[in-house]
């Protein structure tokens, strides 16, 4: 099967691990809002798209023995340095000298050793605006801060995609989107229009990996169906969703079907990377009502 998966952070590349048991040549279309920590010094000083998602879905594909992918999470502690990680300054290295991310990305993904395809959801950088009852906000950092959010946007409000991008969603039999925060990982990822439009036509099996619980205040009180209503809202369309047995959603009607099975260790905090292959393994092998 061929398998995308769609998001950023660390959600994404928890993702991405757990497919790349499944197939070997899995895709991740990343979100390039991020605007924060390290990410977002890089992006105000040099005006680049943000790479901290991008490093570290490069390095869940990467080649575990490459040196350089062992040093690409690593962060410097001093000096001017400090906070910066090797792999995004490494990134933003590359797209300062050729301008090109998708190819700065290639390169990076040539000298990890990279099994599979990593590419940004879109082809510049975006600033996240979030419309919620008390205005609006923008920037990802800064939306991860309010909660009661009614939609989510972009700046510029139409950027492109990658066609890699679009030919994987389309070539796809399974589309894994998440985990990770609902508004400025997974939607931030989703509402690029081209990326949307993909997502509309895809008939691939399109599952909703569920987080482990609500986050105050972005999804402050949150059920699973609210999860999937946001979703909706903004023209992504789940067939299956899974969710972990220990988390609060364990319990909850949804309106899509549901796969609830064990998707953590011994990090309550973290999902399991064999557990959540399990489960998209077991969601893949059910009907696909959209087929």
């Amino acid at each position: 099967m061929r398998f995308v998966a769609i998001g950023g952070g660390h959600g994404t590349a928890v993702t991405l691990r757990a497919l790349r048991g499944l197939d070997p040549d899995v895709t991740g279309v990343v979100s390039v809002a991020d605007d924060g920590g390290s990410t977002g010094r890089l992006r105000a000083l040099l005006n680049v798209a943000a790479v901290g998602d991008l490093r570290k879905c490069l390095v869940a594909l990467a080649d575990p023995h490459n040196p350089l992918a062992q040093a690409f999470d690593h962060r410097f502690t001093a000096g001017e340095l400090a906070g910066h990680a090797v792999g995004n300054l490494f990134l933003v290295g590359l797209i300062d000298a050729t301008g090109n991310l998708e190819a700065s990305v290639d390169a990076a993904a040539e000298a990890l050793g990279v099994h599979g395809t990593i590419v940004p959801a879109s082809r510049e950088g975006v600033v996240l605006v979030a419309r919620h009852d008390q205005g609006i906000t923008r920037g990802q950092t800064a939306v991860a801060k309010v909660g009661a959010i009614h939609s989510i946007s972009l700046d510029p409000p139409s950027p492109p995609a990658p066609a890699r991008a679009l030919a994987a969603i389309a070539a796809a039999d399974a589309i894994v989107i998440g985990p990770g925060s609902l508004y400025t990982s997974v939607v931030a990822a989703c509402v690029v229009p081209d990326i949307n439009r993909a997502l509309a036509r895809s008939r691939a099996r399109r599952i909703y990996v569920a987080n482990l619980r609500a986050e105050e205040p972005e999804t402050k009180g949150f059920s699973l169906q609210d999860h999937l209503d946001v979703l909706e809202r903004h023209g992504v369309h789940p067939t299956d969703v899974l969710v972990d047995d220990a988390s609060p959603f364990a319990q909850e009607p949804c309106s899509v079907h549901t796969i609830v099975t064990s998707l953590t260790s011994r990090n309550p905090l973290v999902h399991d990377v064999p557990k959540l292959r399990a489960a998209v393994k077991e969601a893949c092998s059910t009907p696909n009502r959209d087929e």
